[in-house]
């Protein structure tokens, strides 16, 4: 009889792998399934250019100002796409209108303590059973 190597090539157990490896990903989905994401109206950037002086939560009139870079370069490079000042304004452009996205983005969670200790369980335990599965068993390691 062929022996097949298990996890890690140790003759652990595949189906307490596969079992924490569920129980691992259930508590990974419901802990992400209970984060709400929402965005702010006032980025770094296109806060501190508005009337808010920056993230102090009013609104800001200025938000077209972000794409100058990117609308500067790409005029550039439709005239001439050799010019690298041109490339230069279309990169500035892209990050400061990502940098103003990602600021705005906030995360919050609403979640009750049983159900987060249900998920944190289910993580803990996927996991434990994940690294049992690594050890040798006392059977196979007396076969030989």
């Amino acid at each position: 009889m062929i022996k097949r190597p298990g996890p890690g090539g140790t003759e652990g157990g595949m189906t307490l792998f596969i079992v924490g490896s569920i129980l691992s990903a259930l508590g990974m989905y419901f802990f992400f399934h209970s984060i709400n994401v929402t965005t702010d109206h006032v980025g770094i950037i296109s806060g501190a250019i508005g009337r808010g002086g920056g993230m102090g939560g009013m609104y800001t009139t200025s938000m077209g100002i972000i794409f100058v870079p990117f609308i500067i370069g790409v005029i550039a490079l439709f005239y001439d796409v050799k010019r690298t000042w041109g490339w230069w304004m279309l990169y500035l452009g892209i990050a400061v209108i990502a940098i103003d996205v990602l600021s705005r983005i906030r995360f919050q969670m609403r979640i009750n303590l049983a159900h987060l200790l249900i998920m944190m369980v289910l993580f803990s335990a996927g996991i434990g059973l994940i690294l049992r599965s690594y050890r040798e068993r006392r059977e196979a390691a007396k076969e030989d």
